[in-house]
């Protein structure tokens, strides 16, 4: 990987912090925290994270996404990106999605693996406590009509 290689007005644009090893993109940077910049040959808007990827350690394969493994959007080391697949990068986040996968337990305690999750189309559900509140329905809607 040679900084060489790459064109002396992009390296002018990132500034190395020794203490975490990322390079701050310092030039603009879309709403997301994301550098930007344009293509030096098709002179097209691009994300600077994938140019210095691209530039330094080949292309990205189709299909997969760049993830920060150093969680800084700015950041530019294509030595802490990894090319990973769309559901691996979102899972890898802390979205609330993300944060709903890496749960174990349901709110009472139940573990949330094997026979005791009941998949529904958004979340994963706790089949003990869907049980509970469907007998409770039940014998509310059986006092209601009686």
């Amino acid at each position: 990987m040679l900084l060489s290689s790459l064109p002396q007005s992009f390296v002018d644009k990132f500034m190395p912090v020794p203490e975490s090893g990322c390079w701050l993109w310092l030039a603009g940077k879309q709403s997301g925290g994301y550098g930007a910049c344009r293509h030096p040959v098709t002179n097209r808007m691009i994300l600077a994270h994938r140019f210095f990827y691209e530039a330094l350690r080949g292309p990205i394969p189709p299909g997969l996404q760049i993830d920060h493994l150093c969680r800084v959007r700015s950041c530019v080391n294509p030595n802490h990106m990894e090319c990973v697949t769309c559901r691996e990068n979102l899972l890898r986040g802390v979205s609330p999605a993300a944060q709903h996968a890496r749960q174990t337990h349901c709110a009472s305690g139940h573990l949330l693996l094997g026979d005791n999750v009941r998949p529904c189309k958004r979340y994963r559900q706790c089949r003990i406590c869907n049980n509970k509140w469907q007998r409770q329905r039940r014998s509310r809607l059986a006092m209601k009509n009686s």
